[in-house]
């Protein structure tokens, strides 16, 4: 099958989204433009932000600029030389997170092979400002691998965010294709490491699917997340966003991510989101509390068990 031919799959009826614009959505947004800010929510073109901003009262807040050092070919997020770091940035992102009272918010950014941790610093600066200014918020961090280094990493988790989120993106088998300078194996590593630094922390993983994997190949990233202690997945389409970015090659049917989800929770995830238009924080206040029920149900267990 050609890519040519692959690029027009039609998309199903499945992947229509409804739109909220109400005052949270129109708000946040504004705020965004004067706060000087950039949203992953935005620039990766997520299907669900209408929800999350108007309904879910979360947000991805996308950090150190807008522009990446790496060329994913499925990511929509724009690719070049970085800009300068912005150290007032994580003042800004708490200062917005108080004003709109968001419940969760989940803080990402561009990876930046340029700077020697990799990030590491703002990050932990933008969580420890959220939790002055926010202290009821829950805070989720999705960094880059960060260049695969240790002392980056856990100057992060030094931070004590609420979850540490680190995307696998794709199975084995086409990592090497679909991502750029990230590796499979490092992803994994760096998942397990986050876990041995605050081993209290949940840690979270999402895998996009219809870019050519076999269920096997799902399959076997599940067990590999769960064998680097992995807590939480999540499970969503591809969508390619333009014609230069890879094609879909499959979509798959709301019946088949349900069946994902089943596996994933028997294979021992506290939570899974698996759908259509699931993305890596898709509902993922939900996720943390569902980490900490299942954390106290085993500490429960253990001492009935003692």
């Amino acid at each position: 099958m050609s890519n040519k031919k692959n690029e027009y799959l039609r998309k199903p009826e499945w992947l229509k989204i409804k739109l909220h614009t109400n005052e949270n959505y129109t708000g946040l947004k504004k705020m965004m433009r004067e706060k000087k800010l950039h949203t992953v929510c935005e620039e990766a073109k997520c299907p669900n932000i209408h929800e999350c901003w108007a309904v879910r009262r979360t947000a991805t807040f996308m950090i150190l600029g807008a522009v990446c050092t790496r060329a994913c070919r499925f990511c929509a997020v724009k690719t070049g030389l970085p800009t300068e770091l912005d150290l007032a940035e994580p003042e800004r992102v708490a200062d917005s997170v108080a004003q709109m009272n968001l419940k969760h918010v989940v803080i990402t950014a561009v990876a930046r092979d340029d700077l020697k941790d990799g990030g590491a610093a703002i990050f932990a600066e933008t969580v420890r400002a959220i939790r002055r200014k926010s202290p009821f918020t829950s805070i989720e961090v999705l960094p880059s691998d960060m260049g695969g280094e240790f002392d980056n990493l856990k100057m992060l988790m030094d931070a004590k965010p609420d979850i540490l989120n680190h995307n696998i993106e794709t199975v084995r088998r086409l990592s090497d294709r679909v991502r750029a300078r990230a590796k499979y194996d490092r992803s994994l590593k760096f998942l397990q490491q986050a876990k041995e630094l605050q081993p209290d922390i949940p840690t979270k993983s999402s895998l996009m699917v219809g870019l050519g994997e076999t269920f096997d190949d799902i399959i076997e990233t599940m067990d590999d997340l769960r064998a680097h202690d992995v807590d939480i997945m999540t499970i969503g389409q591809y969508l390619q966003p333009s014609k230069k970015h890879l094609p879909v090659l499959k979509y798959y049917s709301p019946q088949e991510f349900a069946e994902l989800k089943e596996i994933a929770m028997q294979k021992g995830f506290s939570h899974c989101e698996s759908g259509p238009l699931v993305r890596s924080s898709y509902h993922a206040d939900e996720q943390v509390n569902a980490a900490a029920k299942k954390k106290q149900e085993a500490t429960e267990q253990a001492i009935a068990g003692n």
